[in-house]
């Protein structure tokens, strides 16, 4: 009994996803750096307590070069949490750590019983979590998205009936329907859907997005500024067209 009693309790790992930005630059390094200084400076908090994902599949660089870079972004407040795409060499302790494609994990404990045991709980668990598509086209929310509130919905499309404010953000997966003033930042097919759209009652928007493509307030048209809008991908050219 005391040998129960005094036992430490285990501890749990768990398994969880978590949204965070990818980013892709490209050589040379100053090009791109000047490119996301002019994103920043014209959508201010962009990347403010977000977790981002450092992409350099393709690039051929040494460790200095990825040191210096993964240094510059930090001086733009961008926290890299993860390097996908480094080959081992490139990496070690003064760099963030390597990352692959997530996947859902499901929360496990580190089992205490015999691995015969184990191996059945583990063919036992297996077809209770098959990996199906979940059909979940859209969400409605029926009120206003307020400043510096962020509405993330990554499996299909995200209606508001209501406003979307300055400062606030819609992250949606498929296309964006907003019945009133798209005021914040809108992006949509942030799953790798360019065929997603972005509508809404009255286009005020700070910076829009569809499958990773993106536009500041400065680059869009000021004939459509204030108006009912929908917009598209062409390729990679944005089209915007008026509602009637």
């Amino acid at each position: 009994m005391t040998d129960v009693l005094t036992q430490p309790r285990p501890i749990r790992l768990k398994g969880r996803s978590y949204l965070a930005l990818t980013l892709t630059p490209e050589l040379p390094f100053e090009d791109w750096l000047a490119r996301l200084d002019d994103l920043a400076s014209r959508s201010a908090g962009f990347f403010l307590r977000r977790p981002v994902v450092l992409d350099i599949t393709g690039l051929d660089v040494d460790r200095a070069q990825l040191r210096g870079f993964v240094s510059q972004l930090g001086t733009r407040q961008v926290r890299i949490m993860g390097i996908e795409g480094a080959s081992p060499a490139l990496l070690g302790s003064d760099l963030p750590p390597a990352m692959a494609d997530g996947r859902p994990t499901a929360d496990f404990e580190p089992p205490a019983a015999a691995p015969e045991a184990v191996k059945a709980e583990v063919a036992t668990a297996e077809p209770v979590m098959p990996d199906l598509p979940k059909a979940v086209p859209s969400i409605i929310v029926t009120q206003q998205v307020r400043s510096g509130q962020s509405l993330v919905f990554l499996e299909g499309d995200v209606t508001v009936v209501g406003s979307v404010a300055s400062g606030a953000e819609i992250v949606a997966g498929g296309s964006i329907h907003v019945y009133g003033t798209l005021r914040g930042r809108a992006m949509a097919g942030t799953m790798g859907n360019a065929a997603a759209r972005i509508f809404c009652r009255k286009l005020e928007a700070e910076l829009i997005a569809i499958d990773g493509y993106y536009k500041t307030a400065e680059d869009m048209g000021p004939e459509f500024r204030g108006k009912p809008v929908q917009i598209w991908l062409d390729g990679e050219a944005f089209k915007v067209e008026a509602l009637a």
